[in-house]
């Protein structure tokens, strides 16, 4: 996490504060992951933080503020994750499509580094059980899912200027693809203890762009 200057000159209690939130956040994202976020009591996270229900509540006015807090910090370092990752792709080659293709070898790459059985996506667990959502949650969920295809979808676009399609295709629903391919790579490894399924299933669909763009030979 990046820190603002400011925060230097903060109280003492401030940083513990800071982190106390920040791990209260890590324990809960862990537990919805593993089980779900019906399954998981402020109960069981305030023990594994090891603060009181005060400090809990100090913090988070509710299990719905927990899970607006939850969702917000993940899409934000999801967010951040892609625009490093292609940003440094794109340093490597300014063409819009072999920067593309970069950056979708290097996230295959670091996805191919995930610990074995990684517990899966936040936003997809959330999706999965949206009725225990207020609708404030479930549009942070599919705002953070239009961002995915508002990314992609821009590159294709810029792509297609230089390089128009060689078939006709659907730039929305191609966009839409890496979210998907993304999600059901997660559930492959998991369900075939496999840490390859979903750098397979991004590479596959590097080809894929690449064909559409370029044609086959």
């Amino acid at each position: 996490m990046v820190q603002c200057p400011m925060h230097e000159t903060t109280s003492r209690e401030a940083a513990p504060r800071r982190d106390t939130r920040e791990r209260i956040l890590e324990v809960a994202e862990a537990a919805v992951l593993a089980k779900g976020f019906a399954a998981t009591s402020i109960d069981e996270v305030i023990a594994a933080v090891g603060i009181t229900k005060s400090g809990f509540f100090y913090h988070f006015r509710d299990k719905a503020e927990l899970a607006k807090a939850m969702l917000l910090r993940y899409l934000d370092r999801d967010q951040a994750l892609l625009d490093d990752l292609f940003s440094r792709a794109d340093e490597l080659n300014e063409d819009p499509l072999h920067g593309f293709l970069v950056g979708l070898k290097m996230f295959a790459e670091m996805m191919a580094d995930l610990p074995m059985n990684y517990p899966g996506c936040l936003a997809a667990s959330f999706a999965y059980q949206d009725t225990l959502f207020n609708a404030e949650v479930c549009k942070l969920n599919a705002d953070g899912m239009l961002a995915w295809r508002r990314r992609f979808r821009g590159r294709f676009d810029l792509i297609a200027e230089k390089y128009p399609p060689r078939q006709a295709v659907d730039f929305d629903a191609l966009a839409d693809m890496a979210t998907a391919l993304v999600e059901g790579g997660i559930i492959l490894g998991r369900v075939f203890k496999d840490n390859d399924a979903l750098p397979r299933q991004i590479l596959l669909y590097r080809d894929f762009v690449r064909g559409i763009f370029l044609g086959t030979n």
